[in-house]
């Protein structure tokens, strides 16, 4: 018995016509539930639910019980896409124009789920069912939203039901111009930080009489972003201060304001966890001498899979595909790898990332049709045909 083929084009084109912006599942993964059970797999629907968040659906489904259990991640969700009028046709009805298929979710990710999914149906017909493993994937509606009820609950389910994984594969677009040049081995951590000064309010023509927030903000500051917190690690680039706000909230010109807020974002390297950091953060801005108050919150922490057999595997099917050898890179932001990366080794692979959250969202058809084909070589070298 041999399962039927699946045709990757086609079944992005069916998931970007589900309407599924976060948190709304938009039938599809009630699409996929439908297309991996015809295939063999047994499904399992988790709905999570915590105060203060939206309810969120997930997905995860296996075929097979026994031997190494290789896993497909990725999101269904996709972010709103704006002002309809600025696409040049319906996001949700996906068009396939000059071989670019467009449609919310091309790139990031309906179009890599589609072709996990391809790649699955066409290795268990090639190996009628019999490969020694197990394949399961992990679909998630909340990777685009807070992250809480999505896939770090999904894998705590796993782990009170017995269910491990020893490999994953996350479709998240890698590639910064062509598909091939890129994986992701790990990602850089994520914190933002939120400084306040206060101050005295006074009038501008007499400061001795005030106190000035605006300096002692600018100086504080200053500690953080004139000098690199680090210089880089073997698999990392440095780590980056980016201050994104600062703001004082005064609409008058001879008024000195009571309090300055500025807000800046780091992107941490291995060097660095969450802790260490705040720690750093601390010294450089006591150094000051100037008073303040320190929030923080932190997404990610900084996360590796060395060089090893998952990452040969995916570097062989790429090559094969493409004839490019991809880089392997920790740069970008974060996805839900940083909750996989506890349970196994973990390695990013997708199309494009040019046009991700973009109007006019697309993916190269023939990418669309590489990446299956990629996909399957992966599955054909973790799972080595014993016959």
């Amino acid at each position: 018995m041999t399962s039927s083929a699946v045709d990757p084009v086609d079944l992005s084109q069916r998931l970007i016509r589900c309407p599924s912006v976060t948190p709304e599942e938009g039938g599809a993964l009630d699409l996929l539930e439908e297309m991996l059970a015809s295939h063999g797999f047994t499904c399992f629907r988790l709905p999570f639910s915590e105060s203060g968040t939206p309810d969120v659906d997930n997905l995860y489904a296996r075929l097979g019980t026994a031997g190494r259990n290789f896993c497909f991640a990725g999101h269904t969700d996709v972010v709103p896409p704006g002002d309809t009028k600025d696409w040049a046709s319906d996001p949700f009805q996906p068009e396939i124009r000059d071989g670019m298929l467009y449609g919310r979710g091309a790139a990031d990710m309906k179009c890599a789920i589609a072709a996990m999914v391809a790649a699955a149906a066409a290795f268990i017909g090639a190996r009628d069912k019999e490969f020694g493993g197990s394949i399961s994937f992990l679909i998630t509606g909340d990777e685009e939203g807070p992250s809480v009820n999505g896939t770090r609950k999904v894998l705590a389910w796993m782990r009170d039901e017995g269910e491990t994984i020893d490999a994953c594969l996350v479709g998240e677009p890698t590639n910064p111009t062509v598909l091939g040049e890129m994986a992701k081995i790990g990602r850089r951590g994520s914190m933002n930080v939120e400084l306040i000064v206060d101050g005295v309010q006074g009038h501008a023509a007499y400061p001795q009489l005030a106190d000035n927030p605006i300096p002692r903000m600018m100086r504080l500051l200053s500690a953080v972003n004139d000098v690199p917190l680090d210089a880089g690690s073997e698999h990392f680039p440095p780590t980056t201060v980016t201050i994104t706000t600062f703001d004082v909230g005064n609409p008058t010109t001879n008024v000195i304001p009571a309090r300055a807020r500025a807000r800046f974002n780091i992107r941490f390297n291995d060097r660095h966890t969450a802790a260490s950091l705040r720690q750093l953060l601390a010294e450089r801005l006591d150094a000051t001498g100037e008073a303040y108050a320190m929030s923080h919150s932190v997404s990610g922490e900084s996360f590796l899979t060395p060089p090893g057999e998952l990452s040969a595997i995916v570097g062989d099917s790429v090559r094969a595909v493409t004839g490019r050898t991809p880089e392997f890179s920790t740069t970008g932001g974060t996805s839900d790898a940083r909750f996989i990366k506890d349970h196994c080794p973990v390695i990013e692979f997708g199309l494009m990332n040019e046009t991700a959250h973009k109007v006019d969202e697309f993916a190269p058809v023939d990418d669309i049709r590489a990446l299956a084909e990629i996909y399957a070589g992966v599955l054909e070298r973790y799972f080595p045909d014993q016959v």
